[in-house]
């Protein structure tokens, strides 16, 4: 067998593979030699048919069995000789494989990167501390009575806040009749929230009961239904009904929906801070975790295979289109399920750290503890009201225990890495940790 090995640039690889009809036409004599012995042909008994007829009859069968086993191993064997690590099958072009001139192919195909790890001593990551104030509980308590409030119907004009019930509506501009989704009846709406499009609930303040409002409004130029985008829309509206919010108050009723059963404001007040300790304390792993990551990718330049950032990105838009069907919208607004390119730049992002991960796991000799997988199986279940039956199922899948050990393998390289980094300390609050969008995008607004 003959190979040569072509860089046409970057990592994709080409060999040319030339194999002899000798090594060809041996292993066709055998495969030949083995259907004689059971074959069956008309006036022969079984192992008694001449060679020239078994090959009249079989000969072209088994030269092509042949042929596709002959091209899978010596691309096998050729990828060993060089020490290449293909990402995927390769493209398989053009074949030579007349009767007497052997087999001819060129393979193409990408290769992983060599990935080179820097000093993890040059790394530099915050290592974020959160301390719990008095007033990070008064505003959590907050938070939970505004869950938990009910809804009061009044007779006065609305006001932000206030949830009103309508029915409604809304023909395009030009149109006579109701545009497709346009229309809703018992519909709840609080205004202030900022549901609907800009202007439509600023219309209903001041409304009453029973009052029918007409709204004249245009849908935005960037709007997602590109049908709708920037066209006038009329809304005729019907309120029928306007409801003020009343908070619960802090008693005994209140705190047992917490398992407080004492009925002291204290006892809740010091189990919501136990919650908080909690969530602030996986949010504080999860952003340093994201901290030490990021750092690390940004610290390695690597040139990355190409079918790998496509698949991911595939995966990426897959994954995005069901989450929208399962909030029953419809993927097709998103456009065409091929069109993967505005996923290419975070699933290069996902390739790269990837491979990252994968050569310190490798180095470092890191392994998924069983003992440290069941934990986290144990952490995830611990949610569920019948966590035994969730711990069982993912014992009883493979694959999905695998989904865990990944978890547990890359939290053990995380651990590994910030051991030989430089971490530094800094403080911040438990909104800006929670809500670091919403806190965001206050300061973006000028608020504080």
């Amino acid at each position: 067998m003959q190979v040569s090995l072509e860089q046409p640039g970057g990592l994709e690889r080409r060999l040319r593979i030339d194999v002899p009809e000798e090594h060809i036409a041996s292993q066709i004599k055998t495969r030949l030699q083995s259907v004689a012995r059971t074959a069956r042909v008309d006036g022969f008994r079984p192992g008694k048919v001449p060679a020239r007829i078994i090959e009249r009859q079989f000969g072209a069968r088994v030269r092509n069995e042949v042929i596709s086993e002959v091209l899978r191993s010596s691309f096998t064997e050729a990828v060993d000789t060089h020490q290449l690590r293909p990402v995927t099958d390769p493209v398989i072009e053009p074949v030579g494989a007349d009767a007497g001139q052997g087999l001819s192919f060129t393979a193409t195909f990408e290769v992983f990167p060599d990935v080179v790890l820097q000093p993890f001593e040059s790394l530099q990551v915050e290592r974020p501390q959160c301390e719990i104030t008095e007033a990070d509980v008064d505003k959590m308590v907050g938070v939970l009575r505004e869950q938990a409030k009910d809804w009061v119907e009044v007779e006065r004009a609305a006001i932000d806040g206030d949830r009103l019930t309508l029915d409604f509506t809304g023909t395009l501009e030009g149109e006579t009749e109701p545009f497709e989704n346009g229309s809703a009846k018992d519909f709840p709406l609080v205004l202030g929230q900022g549901r609907m499009i800009e202007g439509f609930e600023a219309a209903l303040l001041g409304a009453t009961a029973a009052e029918q409002r007409t709204l004249n409004l245009s849908f935005p130029a960037e709007y997602q239904k590109a049908d709708l985008a920037g066209r006038g829309v009329c809304f005729a509206v019907t309120v029928k009904k306007v409801e003020e919010s009343r908070l619960p108050e802090l008693d005994h009723d209140f705190f047992q929906r917490f398992g407080v059963e004492d009925g002291q404001l204290a006892s809740f007040r010091a189990e919501v801070s136990a919650n908080m300790e909690r969530e602030r304390d996986r949010a504080l792993e999860r952003k340093f975790n994201s901290a030490v990551l990021e750092s690390l990718r940004d610290k390695h330049e690597m040139e990355l295979p190409k079918a790998l950032v496509r698949a991911e990105a595939t995966r990426m838009n897959q994954e995005m289109r069901r989450t929208f069907a399962m909030r029953g919208i419809d993927p097709a607004q998103l456009g065409s399920g091929e069109d993967v390119s505005g996923f290419e730049a975070p699933a290069s992002k996902r390739v790269k750290l990837g491979l990252l991960m994968a050569e310190i796991i490798k180095q470092a000799g890191i392994t998924a503890q069983p003992a440290k997988v069941r934990a986290r199986v144990e952490m995830l279940a611990g949610s569920y009201e019948q966590p035994e039956a969730l711990v069982k199922w993912y014992y009883e899948d493979p694959r999905r225990l695998q989904e865990i050990e990944g978890v547990v393998l890359e939290e053990e390289a995380v651990r590994w890495v910030s051991e030989r980094a430089q971490v530094a300390p800094v403080s911040i609050s438990f909104d800006d940790l929670m809500n670091p969008r919403q806190t965001a995008a206050e300061t973006a607004n000028g608020e504080t």
